[in-house]
């Protein structure tokens, strides 16, 4: 006979608390497999007995009110030392191991047991779906085979019960995140209507907003026109963002503008000027520098959006570029700008262009 305490209790013990299953209430399916091992074995008693440290506690009983016994007196202690098979105790008063035990001297006067064990992928032997009876007797071949069939099936139910537990607390979680960011994203748009009446930042993107941006061009386009030197525009469209924004939802969208946003800033220079335009659009405000040099700045802009991690899906970006030169206002650079980009649209997007105006 091998001893119980030869067995890694300590793990098995975890893996059965892992499963909550322990003092909960009836669940019809644990009772049908009581049910089913009573009819197939022909016996009074049939229980689904779980051993934990000190006890045998029933998920699952017929033909027995107790709810669990101590577990010394468990012939499941037994049947878990040997999860590989059935233990069958045909006549426990000519077993010494159980001869003398009170479930057997005493209420409910068990003479014939048999358990099979119920074992996790792991390993472990957490109890056993086991029948029993008051006069001594044998099980069928049949009759064992089918008490290992039901007792793999508890596993199973054990299994998908634990699935089906996790999930729910998944499911409440991202419940919870979700009407967090719902919360976060409303917050957001009411600061937003008040914000842009009163500050030149975007609160989405804490990028300048349209608002600064008309005011910088203006100033900058005054002084290219005041020193004679050139001025450069970017205007940058997030591809597809409609399509992006109407599959993942605004909270994606807002945050694949953030990361847009950030791409934009990080290859820019230090006295560029970067602004939110509206909406997926982004505008760069390029001083000092001339045509060749704004369109390498363009193009490590779209390797930079082209590039981002974190999406849920890759982005690109349609660049357009306006010069200076020949340009009476700053509306119409924003214009040419503005036409350029709808040329790398046409283009095919995730390109750089530049609309020069007819001479």
């Amino acid at each position: 006979m091998h001893d119980p305490a030869n067995l890694d209790e300590k793990l098995r013990i975890e893996d059965l608390r892992s499963f909550n299953i322990l003092d909960t209430p009836a669940e019809q399916a644990y009772d049908d497999v009581v049910s089913l091992a009573s009819y197939i074995c022909d016996t009074p008693i049939a229980l689904i007995s779980l051993v934990d440290e000190d006890r045998q506690w029933f998920k699952a009983r017929q033909g027995l009110s107790a709810m669990e016994t101590p577990r010394g007196q468990a012939f499941c202690a037994h049947a878990i030392v040997e999860p590989d098979k059935v233990l069958e105790v045909p006549d426990a008063l000519l077993d010494a191991r159980f001869l003398d035990n009170p479930l057997v001297t005493g209420d409910p006067g068990i003479r014939f047991y048999a358990g099979a064990p119920l074992l996790t992928p792991s390993g472990a032997a957490l109890g056993t779906v086991c029948v029993i009876d008051r006069v001594p007797r044998k099980l069928t071949e049949r009759q064992s085979l089918a008490l290992q069939a039901l007792s793999r099936q508890v596993v199973q139910l054990l299994a998908l019960r634990r699935a089906n537990a996790e999930l729910e607390l998944v499911a409440k979680a991202q419940t919870l995140r979700q009407q967090q960011l719902e919360n976060h994203q409303r917050r957001i748009e009411e600061l937003n209507q008040d914000l842009q009446e009163q500050t030149l930042t975007d609160p989405l993107t804490a990028l300048k907003n349209r608002r600064a941006f008309d005011t910088l061009l203006a100033n900058e386009f005054a002084r290219s026109q005041r020193s004679k030197s050139p001025l450069c525009l970017l205007m940058v469209d997030a591809d597809h963002f409609k399509a992006y924004n109407d599959a993942f939802g605004h909270v994606a969208g807002d945050q694949a503008l953030m990361f847009i946003a950030l791409a934009i800033k990080s290859q820019a220079r230090a006295y560029d000027h970067v602004a939110r335009y509206g909406g997926e659009e982004f505008c760069v405000i390029l001083p000092d520098t001339k045509l060749n040099e704004a369109l390498l700045v363009a193009e490590r802009i779209r390797e930079a959006i082209k590039g981002i991690i974190g999406l849920r899906r890759p982005m690109t970006g349609s660049i357009g570029v306006a010069y200076s030169e020949g340009v009476n206002s700053p509306k119409r650079l924003v214009e040419l700008a503005d036409n350029a980009m709808y040329l790398a649209k046409q283009g095919g997007r995730d390109r750089v262009e530049l609309f020069l105006p007819p001479i």
